[in-house]
């Protein structure tokens, strides 16, 4: 058998290529304060075509023939499509020696969504239609006054705009350029301001409302590994994203009384891969290469914009009759009606995904890249948000405790949580989100200053 880099260089020559705009080159390093480099500028351009499809359950307790005593019945709703392009110019500017600043604006030029019923489900057979979530004709954000055509059962307005400035700080612990012996370690902080305008639903007028944006402003910290040897790169980045504080305007507030997990999701993960030298020139710096790779990262349990956020704020809009108005002072003898916001409690995940690229230097100061980036994400249920929390007894129904002795969320107290919709929270009635899958194809390009 022929070992495996063997095989593998002449491949790196012809074969199609991948890994996403963030993967290799982590061995680069902007500096400044250096002798003959006052100061070093790296400017990149990013593009990448996103696909994402799923397939969408609906647990369904009490449907003929289930078994008492086995697991919630589930049965296939409907299937989601999404395509995105985003184009993402960044910079990189040394400060100090092996200290620079970084920038990133993310801007979608083209995002659009799309649900139809799943294979062997007619109109009559989706819960969603059924209960009302969508007409049973569907929706067509584009077009409200007709239906969508075919299996269609809703369309999404076209959204473009920019989300978030990226800003960050990062250090290179490590310098393999200046001490071959060891290899480039760098770490960094990045913020992550929202900015765009926030992206919501109106159903009454769809096109107003185009935006992007989670309204969220996160802070990302990083660290990678490089290490280069003599016609080959091994690299290990490590990440963790949480969310610090919303506009607001923002989805993701907090209505206080019992409710939880009102924030977006975290994230945290874990890439790596080897880059392969099919050609270095020394002399001339021209080099062709293969980088193939892998991450792993952990979607934790928080609220976010899942497949069904779309229908959820159309059968939400306390405008109408929907069956999803909220309530939103549980306290109160009346009704205080709220519109839903779409967004809604998601289940712990893993994406895993396999990543390739096909990277080309011209010299030292120009390259470029061809990518390709395949992922998949382990079954979810996207719409789970608790009725409230049991507050501990204190005997007096003032602060944060209740005078009654249970283990229950009593209705109508401060207790329970408004961001609670039954229809489709409760068991027997939640989204499950099962065969994922996104593919990613892009282009980068470089100039080293």
């Amino acid at each position: 058998m022929l070992p495996f880099w063997s095989v593998l260089r002449p491949l790196a020559i012809i074969g199609l290529v991948a890994g996403t705009a963030a993967a290799n080159p982590d061995s680069l390093v902007p500096s400044a304060g250096v002798e003959g480099a006052p100061m070093s500028l790296h400017i990149r351009l990013d593009y990448a075509y996103e696909l994402d499809r799923s397939v969408l359950q609906r647990e369904d307790t009490g449907s003929p023939g289930t078994d008492p005593l086995g697991g919630i019945p589930r049965h296939n709703d409907l299937a989601f499509h999404q395509y995105r392009h985003v184009l993402t110019p960044r910079a990189e500017v040394g400060i100090f020696r092996d200290t620079w600043l970084s920038l990133a604006l993310p801007i979608v030029i083209g995002q659009a969504r799309e649900l139809e019923l799943a294979s062997g489900v007619d109109r009559a057979g989706s819960s969603t239609l059924q209960d009302g979530l969508l007409p049973s004709a569907g929706f067509d954000a584009r077009d409200p006054s007709a239906p969508p055509p075919g299996d269609l059962v809703f369309r999404g307005v076209s959204r473009s705009g920019l989300d978030q400035i990226h800003a960050g700080l990062n250090f290179a612990l490590m310098n393999q350029r200046r001490d071959d012996t060891k290899p480039t370690w760098k770490i960094g902080a990045e913020l992550r301001f929202a900015v765009g305008r926030v992206m919501r639903f109106d159903a009454r007028d769809p096109s107003s409302e185009t935006g992007v944006s989670k309204g969220v402003h996160e802070l990302r910290l990083w660290t990678s590994m490089d290490r280069q040897f003599s016609w080959t790169e091994g690299w290990f980045e490590v990440f963790w994203q949480t969310p610090i504080a919303v506009k607001d305007t923002s989805l993701f507030q907090d209505p206080g009384f019992g409710s939880t997990n009102s924030k977006l999701s975290q994230t945290g993960g874990v890439a790596f891969g080897i880059e392969t030298y099919a050609l270095d020139d020394k002399q001339t710096g021209n080099r062709i290469s293969v980088d193939l790779g892998a991450r792993i990262v952990g979607h934790f349990e928080g609220r976010d914009y899942s497949e069904m956020w779309e229908p959820f704020a159309y059968a939400g809009d306390s405008r109408g009759g929907g069956s999803l108005i909220l309530d939103r002072d549980p306290t109160d003898p009346g009704f205080q009606s709220q519109s839903h916001p779409g967004i809604s409690n998601i289940e712990n995940y893993l994406e895993t995904a396999g990543r390739m690229a096909v990277r080309a230097s011209l010299g030292e100061h120009v390259r470029f890249a061809a990518i390709v980036d395949i992922a998949w994400k382990t079954d979810h249920v996207i719409s789970f948000a608790d009725a409230g929390i049991d507050l501990p007894t204190c005997g007096t129904s003032g602060g944060d405790c209740e005078d009654a002795t249970n283990d229950v969320v009593n209705p109508g107290s401060r207790e329970v949580n408004p961001l609670h919709a039954p229809l489709i929270d409760l068991v027997g009635h939640r989204y499950h989100s099962i065969d994922n899958l996104g593919v990613v194809i892009g282009l980068e390009a470089q100039a080293l200053f």
